[in-house]
């Protein structure tokens, strides 16, 4: 790599990281399995780099979730994962956002991985549809189907009304 797309691509890593670990986390619902696909995917990042320099951001995502994809699918995967808390994060004394944020952090890790996917993508991560349809590798209106599927089983889950919002 050039010195100038190494700093580059230092650059990225340097202020995206952080970001970028928090949607490997929601995808993976794992600390450490995190860490490992974010370190996948940009190693893969790496030796695009300079194709890749005008969204660099879009291009790892779509390369953790294909990555994640992979992960699901394998045998081992299918080992049940449990943890009793998400992982410590300093924070306020904010009690009740707390509490919203574990519920909805415990229905989301009992969702198929792909409906997860789609919400982590398209409410967590912002992204518009098509950008989610982009990275998922299908259509527009299988992302609607599959956030509207989800939604609809966060609410039966939870057992009030779910609200987000784009």
């Amino acid at each position: 790599m050039h010195p100038d797309q190494q700093r580059a691509f230092t650059e990225f890593v340097t202020t995206r990281s952080d970001s970028l670990i928090r949607l490997a986390y929601l995808l993976t619902n794992d600390q450490h399995a995190a860490e490992d696909l974010l370190q996948t995917a940009l190693a893969k990042t790496a030796g695009h780099w300079r194709r890749i320099r005008d969204n660099p951001e879009a291009y790892v995502r779509k390369v953790m979730y294909h990555e994640q994809v992979g992960r699901w699918r394998s045998p081992r995967w299918s080992r049940e994962r449990l943890v009793l808390s998400p992982p410590d994060r300093a924070t306020d004394d904010r009690t009740r956002e707390v509490e919203t944020r574990i519920t909805l952090a415990q229905a989301l890790r009992i969702l198929p991985a792909r409906k997860r996917a789609v919400l982590v993508l398209r409410y967590y991560e912002d992204l518009s549809e098509s950008e989610v349809a982009k990275i998922m590798g299908c259509s527009v209106g299988t992302v609607r189907s599959q956030t509207h599927q989800a939604i609809a089983r966060l609410r039966a889950v939870i057992g009030k009304t779910v609200t987000l919002e784009a």
